[in-house]
């Protein structure tokens, strides 16, 4: 039987590439979305966009209410999208985003039978979220082997992080290499209806810095 596994797409240029990868390596791909309360909820119709085109088992987009405690500039539209570079955690930190979103993949995961779940955070070219961290990703694998039934009867159950310790122009690189299309991505911090991006932002600073470092025409549409 295919081995099954379930991807966390958020419908940015990391989950795009962590999809190719799980795809490339054989995998029948569960996606798996979040409509969070996002103040760039453009990037889900970018998921839908790049699931279509990818190929995918089945995908999901679970409802969430992040924004109901904010603490964060995506979750919070009285709290502006910095522009510049700042010291320390940055305001579009999300709190426990990551431990909220792999636990329901974890509880996906464990109906379908899926050992796998992969996402797409990187500790190189990045904000410097703590749940990016590979010390995170450690600790929250141990639990899940912990807290589930089929972790603890069957077999345990392994997060992969194929970008963790990638630049963003190697992760550019491996994703083209793949076949992704980079134009269906949106990225951005603070992004326009359409899904333009502000290329001010954390993440539009990184992205393009990757396409520049890869030496790859960068497919973004700016505003």
């Amino acid at each position: 039987m295919t081995k099954r596994a379930v991807i966390l797409v958020s419908g940015g240029l990391d989950s795009a590439t962590t999809l190719a990868i799980a795809k490339g390596q054989g995998y029948s791909c569960y996606a798996l979305s979040f409509d969070y309360g996002q103040r760039h909820r453009c990037e889900l119709q970018a998921a839908v966009k790049l699931v279509q085109r990818m190929g995918v088992a089945e995908h999901k987009i679970l409802p969430l209410d992040l924004a109901g405690i904010a603490g964060s500039a995506l979750t919070d539209l009285s709290v502006a999208v910095p522009q510049q570079p700042a010291e320390g955690i940055p305001v579009t930190y999300v709190p426990a985003r990551n431990t909220v979103f792999l636990s329901l993949a974890l509880g996906w995961a464990e109906v379908l039978g899926a050992f796998d779940i992969f996402i797409g955070v990187n500790a190189v070219d990045y904000s410097g979220y703590p749940d990016c961290r590979p010390e995170f990703i450690q600790a929250f694998e141990k639990m899940a082997n912990l807290a589930t039934r089929l972790g603890v009867e069957q077999q345990p159950f392994k997060i992969r992080t194929p970008l963790i310790n990638l630049s963003k122009a190697e992760i550019i690189k491996q994703g083209i290499a793949l076949g992704v299309d980079y134009g269906l991505t949106v990225s951005c911090y603070d992004p326009d209806e359409e899904g333009k991006a502000c290329g001010v932002c954390d993440s539009c600073r990184f992205r393009a810095a990757g396409f520049k470092a890869a030496g790859i025409k960068d497919p973004t549409r700016y505003r």
